[in-house]
């Protein structure tokens, strides 16, 4: 499965979700049940991934924890903010180098609408 085609099935899965729910609740009972979602779609799911770093010699076994990361191909940061700012998809972007993956998404359930809530992340070409 492609970057592309796991996207679409994460962007369907938050809209339906957020319709579902609506905005305002905390950012681990989206994450939790968003997970499920995808699960349920055939998807290889991990949650609270540690990603190590290395720097000048120096190894951090966790620098980070992705909230979610998909078939071992996208990343996924998951907010429950009035607004996302620049400096989380700037995060997904250092998540995606990091790692050398090449697709991300910043998904803020707490916006009104889903579909303001959605920011693609890209760290190269996907497929």
């Amino acid at each position: 499965m492609t970057e592309n085609e796991i996207g679409k099935i994460v962007v369907d899965c938050a809209v339906h979700l957020h319709m579902e729910l609506g905005p305002g609740l905390l950012e681990s009972v989206y994450e939790v049940l968003f997970a499920h979602m995808l699960r349920e779609h055939g998807l290889n799911v991990e949650r609270q991934v540690p990603i190590p770093i290395e720097f000048k010699g120096i190894r951090f076994d966790e620098g980070f924890r992705a909230d979610i990361i998909v078939e071992n191909k996208v990343i996924l940061e998951l907010k429950s903010v009035e607004n996302i700012n620049k400096v989380h998809k700037k995060q997904v972007l250092t998540y995606l180098k990091l790692t050398g993956h090449k697709l991300g998404y910043v998904l803020n359930f707490g916006q009104e609408l889903m579909k303001d809530g959605i920011s693609r992340v890209l760290n190269g070409d996907v497929e």
